[in-house]
């Protein structure tokens, strides 16, 4: 059985994982057994347990506690569920909690970039890309639309990131993931010339008049392939777009220039998917 325990105290010092850690100092916590995360909504922890995530703590409403589901507490049952009313909850945590959950886990020991590589024909390049919901929702679309992992440059969001977890709708836990750090970095230099090294031709998605057409069968010809979206705002840097092997774009219609960076890796993640091109 689960241990429910009622919040009378919203100071108490097992509940500041939930108020203390900023955006910031969960991204700085990469260490394996050190840092922790926060994953919001029932599905979403379901989603992080059953990829082997281990849980420190519930932070639930006291009608969510009074009906949880066996299949999220499975295993789990020396695991605190800390409960109070919503409105108790979103004074503790500053933010409505979606459908009620919340969960503080260890962050998960994340695969070594080049074996994904190794493993992969079709990876996901994320460069600064700084909004949470983008990168949950380029999480989404990479895990449902054929890519085989990402890879994320140091200076994005923190893909674990409350908000990234949670618009990712789990995904974040099922398609694979690693830091562009190592001996991929720096970013570009050596991280493309890394990608290479490893079988990969890459291609940058940039406004270029030199850009071909993403259903460029060249592209969907390539054995492997990384494709590299870039910044919401100003997109990829002029060194990454020369040091990648194509420069490519969507095309578009009634004078619309561009799509939000999410958006766009949907569309591409769909055209350049392993096995494209035997379709």
């Amino acid at each position: 059985m689960a241990e429910i325990r009622e919040i009378t105290d919203l100071s108490a010092p097992e509940l500041q994982v939930y108020t203390g850690l900023t955006h910031a100092q969960l991204r700085s916590r990469r260490q394996p057994g050190q840092g922790l995360f926060i994953a919001e909504s029932e599905k979403v922890i379901a989603c992080a347990l059953a990829a082997g995530c281990r849980p420190v703590s519930f932070l639930m409403e006291r009608r969510q506690a009074e009906g949880l589901s066996p299949q999220v507490l499975e295993g789990w049952g020396d695991v605190p569920v800390y409960t109070a009313e919503r409105d108790v909850l979103a004074g503790l945590t500053g933010y409505a909690l979606t459908r009620g959950y919340l969960c503080a886990m260890h962050r998960p020991v994340l695969p070594a970039a080049a074996d994904l590589c190794r493993a992969s024909r079709r990876v996901a390049v994320l460069e600064h890309i700084t909004d949470a919901s983008n990168v949950g929702a380029i999480f989404r679309s990479a895990a449902a639309l054929g890519m085989d992992a990402v890879l994320v440059t140091p200076s994005c969001c923190d893909p674990l990131y409350r908000r990234a977890v949670r618009v990712s709708m789990g995904t974040v836990f099922q398609i694979p993931w690693a830091w562009l750090e190592g001996e991929f970095a720096p970013w570009p230099g050596s991280g493309v010339a890394r990608l290479r090294e490893l079988g990969f031709k890459t291609v940058a998605m940039a406004l270029d008049d030199r850009a071909v057409s993403i259903d460029d069968p060249v592209l969907a010809g390539e054995e492997k392939l990384a494709v590299v979206l870039g910044s919401e705002g100003d997109g990829l840097s002029a060194e990454t777009i020369a040091a990648c092997d194509y420069t490519a774009r969507i095309p578009m219609f009634h004078g619309v220039d561009s799509l939000n960076v999410a958006a766009a890796g949907a569309v591409i993640f769909w055209q350049l998917r392993s096995g494209a091109q035997e379709k």
